[in-house]
């Protein structure tokens, strides 16, 4: 049994140098629990395993690292390698290289996010983004929230909390991350008015409802993340608004993925856009900023300016609010829009628009650098709850190590982490996915992967 009373004592330790060193860098509180968490975890092995104590200096060392633990961020960028170009789950969408500057620039100081520079008073940060909103879209208004989830909260609070909100039953559908509609209706005091069938719902539907009378709006709901087939129907957007126009109803469309530009315009199918909607005669529309329109997460609305009035007036606005750092980002990226160089400067459409040959060359030239793996023919997914089922052609690398899960765990363990996907046992690496500037971080992951999956 290892003799416990060679653990130092506490203010024994904090008189060490190595630890002084450390008190300077981290304070004493932090410090001194670190210090009293390793000696703990040093007297239980002992008790436990019968290990031995260490030196002080070694003591030390392992205050130092459980600090660095501690303060380690746990949120840092990764290399997405998977093909999937919206990865809800490695934060959607990358930003230009002007958004990042705009966001940098913003956040050095201060800003006029609340205040009239003409005036000199007090001023409105709603403000920012949507004359931009505006001029891209045609729409009267706009607003900018923290995302479309909340952008739909909103709306319904603002204009149907205590009132009859009609949906199809086509369309009561769960998203990612457990966002239900008819639970987020729920929450915005909004009473459902169901109609239809779960695969079928007609004009009629809406006609007999809306004759009712008391519907304070319709909503539409895109199905973003799945798609219907076989026996499946429903009115025509534009139909739906006719027929409540006529009733006096105003139509809300919550469209999710706020496509700008058309999806088949590269063999994908058509995803309906955000201009569509206005042009159907839809008087709100709302989308997230960090799906196909390739921007921060955000929620935005457009539409009326007499509904949007009342919604950026609602104590719920205030709590769902975009930041200035958002805001800042939600403009560059609409200007790319403005400027007719999305293709070029929007980091998910230059993916989405990527030539085969081009995707094939970067798989070669990975291929060649590392000097081993195989160049075979894929697929890539737009993902991020745009487009379901639907792939586009890719080329990646494949390669085939003796253990691919290990071999997985190593990638995510790198600087920065490498997160690729394992299809029939083999390692895939998609081009569309990997940003130029990662590609030497990304094969030099790789190889070091490599090495230690065959004991180099």
């Amino acid at each position: 049994m290892p003799d416990l009373s060679q653990l130092p004592s506490i203010d024994h330790l904090l008189h060490q140098p190595e630890v002084q060193e450390i008190l300077q860098s981290y304070g004493r509180p932090y410090t001194l629990a670190a210090a009293r968490a390793i000696l703990d975890d040093l007297r239980e092995a002992a008790l436990q395993e019968n290990q031995a104590i260490p030196a002080e200096s070694e003591i030390a060392g392992l205050i130092r690292e459980q600090l660095e633990e501690w303060t380690s961020p746990t949120l840092m960028p990764v290399i997405n390698a998977t093909g999937v170009i919206l990865h809800t789950n490695l934060g959607r969408a990358p930003l230009s290289k002007a958004t990042r500057e705009a966001i940098a620039e913003i956040g050095v100081g201060y800003s006029n996010l609340e205040f009239n520079l003409a005036t000199g008073k007090r001023g409105k940060r709603a403000v920012h983004a949507s004359r931009l909103l505006s001029l891209l879209t045609g729409a009267e208004d706009g607003f900018v929230v923290n995302n479309n989830a909340g952008a739909v909260l909103l709306t319904l609070s603002a204009l149907a909390s205590g009132k009859n909100v009609l949906v199809s039953r086509t369309q009561l559908v769960e998203i990612g991350g457990g966002f239900r509609i008819p639970d987020v209706m729920r929450q915005s005091g909004a009473t459902l008015v169901e109609i239809g069938t779960t695969n079928r719902v007609h004009l009629s539907d809406f006609e007999q409802s809306l004759a009712g009378g008391e519907i304070a709006l319709v909503l539409i709901a895109h199905p973003s993340n799945f798609k219907l087939i076989g026996f499946h129907s429903e009115p025509e957007l534009a139909e739906i608004v006719e027929t409540a126009h006529r009733y006096r109803v105003p139509v809300v469309h919550d469209l999710g993925s706020g496509a700008l530009l058309d999806t088949a315009e590269f063999g994908l199918a058509h995803e309906p856009t955000i201009q569509e909607s206005l042009a159907a005669g839809c008087d709100l529309v709302c989308f997230s900023g960090d799906k196909l329109l390739g921007g921060p997460q955000a929620g935005i609305i457009i539409g009326r300016q007499d509904l949007l009035a009342p919604i950026k007036a609602h104590p719920l606005a205030r709590a769902l609010r975009a930041g200035k750092l958002t805001l800042t980002g939600v403009s560059a990226n609409l200007l790319h829009y403005l400027k007719n160089e999305a293709l070029s400067e929007v980091p998910i459409w230059q993916m989405i628009a990527l030539p085969l040959d081009a995707v094939q060359s970067r798989a070669a030239a990975w291929q060649a650098a590392l000097g081993f793996g195989l160049v075979q023919a894929g697929k890539s997914a737009v993902g991020g709850g745009s487009l379901p089922t639907e792939e586009m052609p890719t080329v990646t690398l494949a390669l085939a190590p003796p253990k691919p899960d290990a071999f997985l765990n190593g990638l995510r363990e790198a600087a920065p982490p490498v997160i690729a996907r394992i299809e029939n046992d083999q390692v895939l690496f998609d081009p569309r996915t990997v940003l130029p500037e990662q590609e030497d971080p990304l094969l030099e992951s790789i190889r070091q992967a490599w090495d230690e999956a065959h004991g180099s």
